[in-house]
């Protein structure tokens, strides 16, 4: 379904789909260092470089990505495609962004799995984890510094944070309690100062045959695993599980993995901490977006249960799961695009939103950082409360020595991720079998 589009305001319209695709593919396998720099990376070359977009577009397009749930560098990318040539041109741009990263991602994956008791692989995840708890830091640091901007920002992610750590409430609650509070919050009155939305030709008609399309590309194969193999299946389980985080996971990736640890660590026991630390590390050294820590997840649930080929199913269920929702989202909205951000309302809930995502964030840090930097801690209960104890004679101090030279490397040095996770990886190597 091909959306038309009034490209009176600067989109050329002359860009053949090979030129367009050839630079999707780049974008796909230089996207490096999580969404911050992802968004970056598109800007120049989509914006800067070539003037596909212009800075209003493009700035308009991320803030409804960020309003959505899912990857919003994913998203975002997906949306250029379709304003160049519809929704071939989104497929194209959106599957160039996450099958390289998806590719390596499940290799890494296989290997982990099989091999991960390994002395020399645990020692590089050792290192890989005390960088990626620093990283997590570093963007609770960058989204709090633009979304907590008033008192008001700064309660909701006060109180975001005691609701998931400290009242194990479920994330989809909080986003949603945050956006319902933003949005009648926000005033009512549109800035008559502002340029007038562009108008993006759709009728509701083909709004709603996009929305049932997707939906059936989207439900009907995981429902029919469910049906084949019963819904009590591990595959069904995952597809399940991913279509529901793919619904409410707004934040991006960190939010997505508080998400993860609170249900597939703590309620379901498909993986252990340790290991969902190892997942975001793989992540963070592939290019592609960072939920693609979902298809790690996927694939060693499944491999648990059944092996390489159960595996390699788990993997491809929580990939279609994960970012079949993204294309209908876009697709559907992206005719909108300018008219939305008009509406002060939904700026409102996007903007508590964002803030309530710094709590979730600060939450995820605090409760993945006990977890490497103690190799004992408990969860306790008192009434409504939860809280996590460590055993302080279990500290690790190589994870310590490791997460302050990260921080340093990261933060004051301002290293790139890649070279800090690689040298935290050769050191904790060092530590582990005193090379060197």
């Amino acid at each position: 379904m091909t959306t038309n589009i009034d490209t009176s305001q600067a989109t050329p319209p002359a860009i053949s789909f090979s030129d367009a695709l050839t630079v999707w593919i780049k974008i796909g396998f230089l996207s490096f260092g999580g969404p911050a720099a992802q968004i970056s990376l598109m800007h120049r070359m989509v914006v800067e470089e070539r003037g596909w977009l212009t800075e209003r577009q493009y700035l308009n397009a991320l803030s409804f990505c960020m309003l959505l749930p899912g990857p919003e560098a994913m998203q975002l990318a997906t949306y250029a495609g379709w304003r160049l040539h519809g929704t071939i041109g989104g497929l194209a741009a959106g599957l160039a962004f996450v099958l390289p990263g998806a590719a390596v991602v499940l290799g890494l994956s296989m290997i982990y799995a099989s091999f991960g008791n390994v002395p020399f692989v645990e020692a590089i995840f050792l290192g890989v984890k005390a960088a990626v708890l620093v990283i997590v830091i570093e963007a609770l640091l960058r989204i709090a510094k633009r979304a907590l901007s008033g008192t008001e920002a700064w309660i909701i992610a006060a109180l975001s944070f005691v609701g998931i750590f400290f009242l194990a409430l479920p994330y989809p609650l909080i986003v949603l309690a945050a956006a319902i509070w933003g949005y009648l919050r926000a005033g009512g009155t549109i800035d008559a100062s502002a340029p007038p939305p562009e108008k993006l030709e759709d009728s509701l008609a083909g709004t709603l045959g996009t929305i049932a399309l997707w939906l059936v590309i989207w439900i009907l194969p995981l429902l029919a695993l469910g049906l084949i193999l019963g819904f009590d299946h591990k595959l069904a389980q995952l597809g399940a599980f991913f279509s529901k985080l793919a619904v409410v996971t707004f934040g991006g990736a960190y939010a997505v993995l508080a998400y993860m640890g609170q249900d597939v660590v703590t309620r379901l026991g498909w993986l252990e901490a340790g290991q969902m630390m190892d997942g975001l590390g793989l992540a963070e050294t592939t290019p592609g977006p960072l939920i693609l820590v979902t298809e790690f997840v996927g694939y060693v649930a499944a491999w648990r249960d059944g092996g390489i080929a159960l595996g390699l199913a788990g993997a491809v269920v929580s990939l279609w799961a994960t970012f079949a929702p993204c294309f209908l989202w876009i697709f559907a909205g992206a005719p909108y695009v300018e008219w939305i951000n008009a509406q002060p309302r939904l700026r409102g809930a996007l903007a508590a939103i964002t803030a309530a995502v710094v709590g979730v964030i600060l939450n995820l840090g605090i409760w993945f950082g006990l977890h490497v930097f103690f190799g004992t801690v408990t969860r306790n209960e008192a009434g409504p409360l939860t809280l996590w104890t460590p055993e302080l004679a279990t500290l690790d101090w190589r994870v310590v020595v490791l997460a302050v030279l990260s921080g340093y490397l990261l933060l004051w040095r301002h290293w790139g991720i890649p070279s800090v996770l690689g040298l935290a990886a050769a050191l904790a190597l060092a530590m582990r079998f005193g090379l060197g």
